[in-house]
Order: structure tokens, then C-alpha cells, then sequence
């Protein structure tokens, strides 16, 4: 895959602009809901990026845990995260653990969920332009605070770029059906 650095730079000077602007960036009530999780190893940055989303970015946050920095297991913060999303309870979701990877692979388990473990502005703009994800797992080990808040930023804002990748992300839907139909 070719990375297009000029238009992921764009979005993110566009993310900034309106960021410095001091504008929230959500704008009507039902697309301001985001579910959020972690384990204890992304409880620190989870909390963060919960005060992040509601009281800079104006989001409303379904917080599915976990509470506390001892220990639990990812998948069953995951599983919750995308669950909110699947069932329309929120319109997107956050998970957070040690790489990230794990929660992505729990979360895709979910009919509907789109899961894309991200770890740069890069990997965050192609998850939404061109697969549409509407869940975003990081590893708090990969990711630090500051980055955090800049893919978050971004990829809620980075509009699904829809045509060509229509049909692309009509074939993971469909490999979806096929295997559920066999059951």
C-alpha cells in the first residue's frame, strides 16, 4: 500500500485549523457519542482521552471500563466497545491496551464492527478514509499521550472517502455474511 503523505498532511492541517479555531467538533446530537475501554494497561491514557473527547471535542463518552489500573483482560473491554457500536448505542468507538493488536482482533468478532489498530496520524487517516472503521484501537505502550490526542482528533473527523473504497469495504462486509450464513 502507497501512502499519500501530501493528502494525510492536508487532513491533518484541516483537523488543526479547526482545533485551533477552539471550535467542538461535534455539532449535532447524533454524532456525539463515542464508547471507550481499556485494560488496566490503557486505563491511564483512557481516562485521558476521556476528558480529551468531552471537554475539548465536545463528544459524549459511554465509558464500558475498565475502573482501575489492576489487572483484566482485554477482550472483555473490547467486546463491550464494540458492542456499543454495533448496536447503534454509539456511533463510534476507542479501545485501548499494551499494542492495540489484541483489542482489534476481539472488536472485529462483532457484526457491523470495523475495527483498524492504528499507531500513527497515517495509519488513522487510511482507517477511516478508505475502510471506514468505526472502532479505533492503540497500544498505550506504542502510543504516547500527545499522539494520542492527534489521532483521536483526526480520525474523527476523517470523513469516509467513500467510491472506489465503497466496494472494498462492501467485500469485508460480505466475507462477514458468508461466514455467519454457514452457521
Amino acid at each position: 500500500m502507497e501512502i499519500d503523505r501530501k493528502r494525510i498532511e492536508e487532513t491533518v492541517r484541516s483537523v488543526l485549523r479547526e482545533q485551533d479555531a477552539g471550535q467542538p467538533m461535534a455539532t449535532d446530537d447524533s454524532a456525539k457519542r463515542v464508547a471507550i475501554g481499556a485494560d488496566h494497561g490503557g486505563y491511564a491514557l483512557k481516562e485521558m482521552l476521556k476528558r480529551y473527547l468531552t471537554d475539548e471535542l465536545g463528544y459524549a463518552v459511554v465509558d464500558v471500563g475498565t475502573t482501575s489500573d489492576a489487572s483484566v483482560d482485554y477482550p472483555d473491554y473490547a467486546i463491550k466497545v464494540a458492542e456499543a457500536v454495533a448496536s447503534g448505542q454509539c456511533d463510534r468507538g476507542i479501545m485501548i491496551d499494551g499494542a492495540g493488536i489484541g483489542s482489534s482482533m476481539a472488536a472485529n468478532k462483532v457484526p457491523g464492527v470495523l475495527a483498524a489498530c492504528c499507531h500513527d496520524v497515517a495509519t488513522v487517516v487510511n482507517s477511516r478514509e478508505h475502510n471506514c472503521a468505526n472502532v479505533l484501537t492503540m497500544g498505550s505502550g506504542v502510543v504516547g499521550r500527545g499522539l494520542a490526542r492527534q489521532m483521536v482528533r483526526t480520525w474523527l473527523a476523517t470523513p469516509f472517502g467513500g467510491g472506489r473504497h465503497e466496494r472494498r469495504v462492501q467485500k469485508i462486509l460480505d466475507l462477514e455474511k458468508r461466514w455467519t450464513e454457514r452457521s
